[in-house]
């Protein structure tokens, strides 16, 4: 039962992490709207329904039914037809009807001499910075998530304390685990190393990082070292002697790596059979900003690659194909693995909140990169719209043309008509997977 409450707990969590976040959004878009004169109709997170809602000013302030998202209602997104006109002209086709729905649907937020408060009629860098804003604040919660991360937690790196101790020695290409009667003694624990010993010093060299020893250990099979460690707070010196062994070889990102035959290389090393601790370690300020330009990349290349990565999605999701942990995922699954992390009985509560706020602080660079993307309805949309308009009336001032006019960006709704709908099946796709096939975050 506790479990149950701990994961329901977890969502519920991550559910207001990500209503933050989406209002936080929509302020970044509210903020500099009515700085620049625009009037602001409506400030809304979620989607359909109205939950509750209260008036201040001109805005309505409100929750929908729906968490999928949010957005502020601004008067005259899009310019009047050209001959001036508000109405609805006569159609013949279903995309025409689309654009002048649109257009007319603009035109009929503006009241009575509200004109010059109109999102189009606004200087294309002011425009910008509207839509700009939402994805920006993204950014700034991603930055400081991260901050939180990598200098108030740390990041998992390995001490030079001993974790473990092996028994004995089993050769690289052994399928068992555990020990047999035939099989030699680790040379760890015939030195009479134990767990908890911080290796202080190998052979005179001191040890401040377990890469070091490791080097040191690799390279001096049949060597008898001398090593000192420090144990419950006095320091023993000990007799080590590594002995020689096959290991496989490994690459930068500690993967086996292949031969031209495709089989795992291997090589002779000194082995003794001891394995590393591992602590958060605090990080400068230098580091939050690498980081989320790792993440920022990360979610680029996913995006770049959706199409293959929706066929793997689609493939697990209807097939036993196992589920990629690094694909995408839904708000279902980030809510599932938000619980599945906070119903975990043998993590400690501060990795606990380490994992919770890293799924927080990926969302958000996700909510930037995505918001960015040059599609109407997307935030990106608005903005190549306004850069094409802005190159439009500079290359007419260059050439000393008519001053083309604003960009009818109800033209393009069509195309959002698609991508609404492609959004839409995608959305679908994964929430199905994430119910059906859940992403396992912990192997």
């Amino acid at each position: 039962m506790d479990s149950v409450l701990l994961f329901v707990l977890g969502v519920l969590i991550m559910v207001v992490g990500l209503a933050l976040s989406i209002g936080l959004h929509e302020v970044g878009h509210l903020v500099p709207a009515k700085l620049f004169g625009v009037k602001v109709t409506q400030y809304m997170i979620g989607f359909g329904k109205t939950l509750f809602s209260f008036r201040k000013g001109e805005t309505e302030y409100g929750v929908k039914a729906i968490p999928l998202g949010g957005y502020i209602s601004m008067i005259g997104m899009f310019p009047p037809n050209k001959d001036g006109s508000k109405g609805r002209n006569a159609s013949t086709g279903f995309f025409q009807t689309l654009v002048q729905d649109a257009r007319s649907s603009s035109a009929e937020t503006v009241g009575e001499g509200e004109e010059d408060r109109t999102f189009y009629r606004l200087p294309v860098w002011k425009r910008i910075i509207v839509m700009l804003g939402g994805p920006f604040m993204n950014l700034v919660i991603g930055i400081a998530l991260f901050a939180v991360l990598l200098c108030g937690f740390g990041v998992a790196q390995t001490t030079t304390t001993i974790a473990s101790v092996s028994t004995c020695v089993l050769p690289a290409t052994s399928t068992r685990q555990t020990c047999g009667a035939g099989d030699p003694t680790s040379p760890g624990s015939a030195a009479g190393l134990k767990p908890g010993d911080r290796i202080v010093s190998i052979d005179g060299t001191t040890i401040t990082t377990w890469d070091q020893s490791t080097a040191i250990i690799r390279a001096s099979s049949g060597k008898a070292l001398s090593v000192v460690v420090e144990r419950n707070g006095a320091q023993k010196t000990l007799t080590l002697t590594p002995l020689k062994t096959q290991r496989y070889v490994l690459d930068a990102q500690g993967q086996v790596v292949k031969n031209a035959a495709g089989a795992s290389e291997t090589q002779d090393v000194g082995f003794v059979g001891i394995g590393p601790t591992q602590a958060l370690v605090p990080q400068p300020a230098t580091a939050v900003l690498p980081a989320v330009a790792q993440q920022t990349g990360a979610v680029v290349n996913l995006i770049l690659n959706l199409p293959n990565r929706l066929v793997s999605v689609w493939n697990a999701a209807f097939s036993s194909a196992p589920r990629d942990p690094n694909g995408p995922i839904s708000v279902v699954g980030v809510g599932v693995a938000a619980g599945e992390v906070t119903a975990l009985s043998n993590v400690p509560v501060q990795a606990k909140a380490y994992t919770l706020i890293g799924i927080l602080a990926s969302l958000n660079i996700a909510l930037f990169v995505f918001n960015l993307i040059p599609l109407l309805p997307l935030d990106g949309g608005h903005i190549a719209g306004a850069l094409w308009e802005g190159l439009r009336r500079s290359l007419a001032r260059l050439f000393r043309k008519r001053d083309p006019g604003p960009v009818d960006m109800a033209k393009l709704m069509p195309l959002t008509f698609a991508v609404v709908i492609v959004l839409g099946g995608m959305s679908l796709l994964l929430i199905y997977a994430d119910i059906v096939k859940p992403v396992n975050l912990f192997g």
